[in-house]
């Protein structure tokens, strides 16, 4: 990991040397080091900051550059929930568990995604990230999306049902609004109950709470 990223600061602060800094792999089982390098990947592609690779992003409506996992404490400080939009194979590369979790502890509820990695998917339906699908050829590019629109999603804090049309409103700077048809990828009941109890381990301590 780099000295600059907010993992390499952290241990930094913490009195570590650099030397000793290792691989986010070996550190898996620390949060504070994990969750700063949720998104952190240096070819990350964010489209927000054409050009860029790594975990930086353009906060909202500041416009300051920020690392991913700083501006998503700003979001958090806010209380705004985030939406990541993506392209196909989402997740690919990063099935293991700190993935799904470090999404959902940076504040992120919901992924709309042309399609997902199997066992990433999976994974954000146990912490209780709600993964969405694009329908064929339209993705945030086609919708000439730029970051400064906000979304809603009506409906999905009511029952769901598997595969079921979420409508995904998109409400843009200059005031317009437009709708997009997408389906919810809880493929099986159980996953509905998952995500209804907010991931599989509220669910399970529910059940034996009784």
């Amino acid at each position: 990991m780099e000295s600059r990223s907010p993992a390499g600061r952290w241990l930094t602060a913490q009195g570590v040397a650099r030397e000793d800094f290792n691989s986010y792999g070996a550190r898996r089982g620390h949060h504070e080091v994990m969750v700063r390098g949720t998104f952190a990947n240096l070819r990350l592609k964010n489209q927000m900051v054409p050009g860029v690779e790594g975990g930086v992003t353009i906060h909202q409506p500041s416009g300051e550059r920020l690392s991913i996992f700083e501006a998503a404490e700003r979001y958090q400080r806010s209380g705004t929930p985030l939406l990541v939009l993506a392209g196909r194979e989402y997740g690919t590369g990063s099935s293991r568990d700190w993935a799904a979790k470090g999404t959902r502890l940076l504040g992120v509820r919901a992924v709309v995604a042309r399609s997902f990695e199997r066992i990433h998917r999976a994974n954000l339906v146990g912490m209780g990230v709600l993964p969405l699908q694009w329908p064929e050829g339209v993705d945030a590019g086609t919708l000439r999306l730029d970051g400064t629109e906000t979304f809603h999603l009506p409906g999905v804090e009511g029952p769901l049902a598997p595969r079921q049309a979420v409508t995904l409103r998109v409400h843009r700077a200059d005031g317009g609004v437009e709708e997009v048809a997408l389906t919810l990828r809880l493929d099986t009941p159980m996953e509905v109950e998952y995500l209804r109890h907010g991931g599989i381990l509220p669910f399970v301590l529910r059940q034996l709470m009784g």
